[in-house]
């Protein structure tokens, strides 16, 4: 997972190993997410794979594109597909509100947009918060696009891993459209 990684600022929380190696504590390792709402549930995507967050616009439909593939968009002179992530992850679609957001993202050097219900915050969790999914929830659709799932605050945050969420096939064609 590509994440931003801090570090306690202190030495003297820097643990020391037998060979005289300074190291990091896990406690002391915090994770940048944006997060944002998907059929009422929690999701985090690294910061460093977000580039902006845009708020819902016309999108332009590609014929015999795959289901999830809403369409293109023109951002700023530079077309990008568009993908609705309800869509992507076997769930019903909805319709968009004001509350729609298009989170543009980089996977393998290629800008995509997402569609998620809203965008939350950006959150700097502890990596320790972060567990692998029960086998319950790793089995079921759209499992394998779940890095772990963190707990923190009193939420349960789906952690996305972008890199699984297309094939290489899929990932070339939205590079072409």
């Amino acid at each position: 997972m590509s994440a931003v990684v801090e570090t306690n600022k202190s030495n003297q929380d820097l643990t020391t190993h037998n060979n005289g190696d300074r190291g990091v504590r896990s406690s002391d390792v915090l994770l940048q997410l944006v997060t944002f709402n998907l059929v009422g549930e929690e999701f985090g995507l690294p910061i460093l794979d977000v580039r902006e967050i845009i708020r819902m616009v016309d999108v332009t439909p590609v014929p015999h594109s795959p289901n999830f593939v809403e369409g293109v968009i023109n951002l700023r002179g530079q077309i990008l597909p568009v993908i609705d992530l309800r869509k992507r992850f076997g769930l019903d679609s909805s319709k968009a509100d004001e509350d729609t957001r298009i989170v543009v993202v980089e996977i393998n050097k290629n800008l995509i947009g997402l569609i998620v219900d809203g965008v939350n915050e950006v959150l700097r969790i502890p990596s320790e918060t972060v567990n692998p999914a029960p086998q319950i929830v790793s089995s079921g659709i759209g499992a394998e696009y779940i890095q772990g799932i963190a707990h923190y605050n009193e939420k349960m945050i789906i952690l996305v891993d972008l890199e699984r969420v297309f094939s290489q096939d899929e990932m070339k064609n939205l590079a072409n459209m």
